[in-house]
């Protein structure tokens, strides 16, 4: 949802950017569809690089984990012991439960790792997989403002950009809302804001450069 609505932001925006400068249909559909994809790609990328990175840092902090646990296992135990304490145990049930969990190195730095950075190193994202739902998504939302001017043209396809930008932006924030158990009106309400200030701000840019393509 959130790598649709930054399409649609972004795509609807610049499209009506354009559109208000007074150039030619055909210019603002290939801007629209190159947007699109430049951005799709752009939020791939960096979602790949980001996850990679994640999981390269999740991977070094366990083998350095590891190497601790080997080193200075009586540490390392009270150190779990401490993590297990605070989360309710008594004493003597948290150093037994450290004491069993750190008979076995590769248990113990599973535990470690996820008690003390909250990631379980068993179940990392995958990049790739990220890095294609955000450029489908992406997608998805970014050609929603752009299918009218594939046939289209002046007023009638800048307003029926507006009106799917609009609609679109209230529905994904309705749903935003409703899946961070919040008001699913407000959500809706605050999306359909910020896509009509970006349009806006597009707007009266474009007006005010007023470029024209012969």
């Amino acid at each position: 949802m959130f790598g649709i609505s930054d399409g649609l932001v972004t795509n609807v925006s610049l499209i009506i950017g354009f559109a208000s400068s007074g150039i030619d249909a055909s210019f603002v559909r290939l801007a629209g569809i190159a947007s699109a994809v430049a951005g799709a790609v752009s939020m791939a990328a960096g979602e790949w690089v980001s996850v990679k990175s994640q999981n390269d840092l999740v991977k070094r902090e366990m083998a350095l984990e590891l190497r601790e646990l080997k080193r200075n296992a009586s540490a390392e135990t009270s150190e779990l012991a401490g993590i297990y304490r605070s989360h309710g145990m008594s004493s003597r049930q948290a150093e037994a439960s450290a004491a069993e969990v750190m008979k076995d190195p590769e248990r113990a730095v599973m535990v470690h790792a996820r008690e003390e950075f909250g990631l379980d190193p068993a179940h990392l994202p995958n990049p790739l997989n990220v890095a294609v739902v955000s450029l489908v998504s992406f997608l998805i939302g970014a050609f929603l403002p752009v299918l009218p001017w594939l046939g289209g043209s002046g007023d009638s396809a800048r307003l029926a950009s507006v009106a799917i930008g609009v609609v679109a932006a209230a529905v994904l924030g309705a749903l935003i809302g409703q899946q961070s158990e919040r008001s699913w009106v407000m959500g809706s309400a605050r999306q359909v804001g910020i896509t009509v200030l970006a349009v806006l701000v597009t707007y009266l840019i474009g007006s005010l450069v007023g470029v024209n393509v012969s």
